[in-house]
């Protein structure tokens, strides 16, 4: 299944698809010593939340996509030089929203969240204009 959301997101800041298929998708994130919150290698939180938040949006796969919410828990520490994977799954589709539940692994589950995501007639930039 081709990529139709998220053209120009990076894959080194964000991941890179692994798998998209009807109500899923996976990819992957190389960390990097520029993603290091501190000189121990501790990786920001937000990049593991940035991962998983790419998922869900493959997993819809939609142009106009949109994150609204969610809720989500750390479960483990990422360290620089881990490859981080995230699985996405839409658990509910009504109308335009979508739940999304998303993990996170490394060689252990780091992550885990719901995300409920929308999908508008037009990009969210011309909602936000009219």
């Amino acid at each position: 299944m081709k990529v139709r959301t998220h053209p120009m997101i990076s894959p080194r800041l964000v991941g890179e698809p692994i798998e998209i298929a009807e109500n899923r998708a996976s990819a992957r994130l190389e960390t990097s010593a520029e993603m290091a919150a501190d000189e121990r290698g501790l990786v920001h939180g937000g990049f593991t939340f940035g991962l998983a938040d790419y998922a869900a949006m493959l997993a819809v796969n939609d142009p106009h996509v949109a994150l609204g919410a969610a809720e989500c828990r750390f479960l483990a520490p990422v360290t620089v030089g881990e490859t981080m994977t995230a699985t996405a799954e839409i658990t509910e589709n009504k109308g335009k929203k979508r739940i999304v539940h998303c993990s996170v692994a490394t060689h252990r589950k780091v992550f885990e969240g719901t995300f409920v995501s929308f999908v508008p007639d037009r990009h969210i930039l011309d909602q936000a204009a009219s």
